[in-house]
This record gives C-alpha cells, sequence and structure tokens, in this order.
C-alpha cells in the first residue's frame, strides 16, 4: 500500500515540477535569441560604414 502512495506522490510531484521545467527553458530560449540579436547589432555596427 505504501508503494502505492509513493508512485502517486512522485507523479504529482513530477507533474507540478513540468511547468517550471518548461518556463526555465522558454526563459534560455528567449536569453539566447537576446543574445543572438545582440551579437548580430554589434557585429553589424563594426562592420557598416559611418553615415
Amino acid at each position: 500500500m505504501a508503494g502505492i502512495w509513493r508512485d502517486f506522490v512522485a507523479a504529482v510531484l513530477t507533474v507540478l515540477r513540468r511547468p517550471d521545467e518548461r518556463a526555465i527553458a522558454e526563459e534560455r530560449r528567449r536569453a539566447i535569441e537576446r543574445l543572438a540579436d545582440e551579437t548580430i547589432r554589434e557585429h553589424r555596427r563594426a562592420t557598416d560604414p559611418p553615415e
């Protein structure tokens, strides 16, 4: 009987933890995109002739 409750609690905790993992992964993706955009802008600024 204790094994059933242990499995139930583990399943509930897994379900509750997944949205946090998704949020963290999404934030990492956005941070990488921002870094890439910033790097591209800096590179273009360095290579563009002055106006």
